[in-house]
């Protein structure tokens, strides 16, 4: 997807139509400081989508028992990784929370109690998206958790009980990675993005396939996909993201997909976009 043309598909926008929803492929925490493709399309998207009064994030990196959304002032910075450049662990993205989005979320969701939350803030799954997107951090940030314990087919109807945010303005962005194999990265092709394995490149397709023909229920027992979807989804931490943001299409929306990059081989970039 050209993301210049977004300014088309946004131009006749009103605070009475629903706000896209994101799926971001964010891959390693260095793209939080990286100029490189993908941290340029975050840049442009937060350019041309329309402004949100608040962006709500579920990121493959706070994996809990049961659901909980940020619900303090200010959501401190999470550094949850290691071995990275000092320059990454000085980053600080003061954007404000919403005690008013975490009570409207909580409220939202009436299939399980939804935990306010005042101790976690936001992972590198979320703030080093969102700082290309909105490098001001004047757009309020929270997150909501993943609840680990609970099958696939959960996440994707929880989601669903989200629509409502959608109208009000909140930006809703899935963080993860379609293929995430981490033990299988070729790192002497790291930065060769055209490289992938053949089970990567099928698997990326597939999901492609299936989301462009909102064929959301094989998506959600990938694991009958076969041994290519084990490969591509050895544990769901990255994939989970991706059912909140189908749990969140429905027939009026376009799908749009950018980073359609593979990195190392068994990681792959690609994000979608519904307008």
């Amino acid at each position: 997807m050209d993301l210049h043309a977004l300014k088309n598909l946004t131009d006749s926008y009103s605070s009475t139509q629903s706000m896209p929803v994101l799926f971001m492929g964010h891959g390693s925490p260095m793209n939080g400081i990286e100029d490189n493709l993908f941290s340029q399309s975050w840049r442009e998207l937060g350019q041309q989508l329309p402004r949100p009064t608040a962006v709500l994030v579920i990121s493959a990196h706070w994996l809990t028992r049961g659901t909980h959304v940020t619900a303090m002032e200010t959501p401190p910075t999470i550094h949850d990784f290691r071995g990275f450049p000092q320059e990454l662990f000085d980053v600080q993205y003061p954007a404000p929370g919403s005690l008013p989005i975490a009570l409207e979320t909580q409220r939202l969701i009436t299939s399980t109690h939804v935990g306010l939350d005042h101790d976690w803030g936001l992972d590198h799954g979320s703030w080093t998206v969102v700082r290309h997107m909105y490098p001001d951090a004047d757009i309020p940030v929270l997150q909501l958790s993943i609840d680990y314990n609970q099958p696939a087919s959960y996440h994707y109807a929880l989601a669903k009980e989200l629509a409502a945010l959608r109208k009000k303005g909140v930006l809703i962005l899935g963080s993860g990675n379609m293929v995430h194999n981490l033990r299988m990265v070729a790192w002497e092709h790291l930065n060769k993005p055209e490289y992938g394995y053949d089970w990567s490149i099928a698997m990326n397709e597939a999901f492609k396939k299936h989301i462009t023909s909102g064929n959301h229920e094989v998506l959600i027992q990938y694991e009958k996909l076969g041994a290519a979807a084990q490969l591509a989804i050895p544990t769901p931490d990255h994939y989970y993201p991706l059912l909140y943001t189908l749990g969140l299409q429905t027939s009026a929306d376009e799908v749009h997909f950018f980073n359609d990059k593979v990195v190392g081989g068994s990681l792959t970039m690609t994000s979608v976009l519904l307008t």
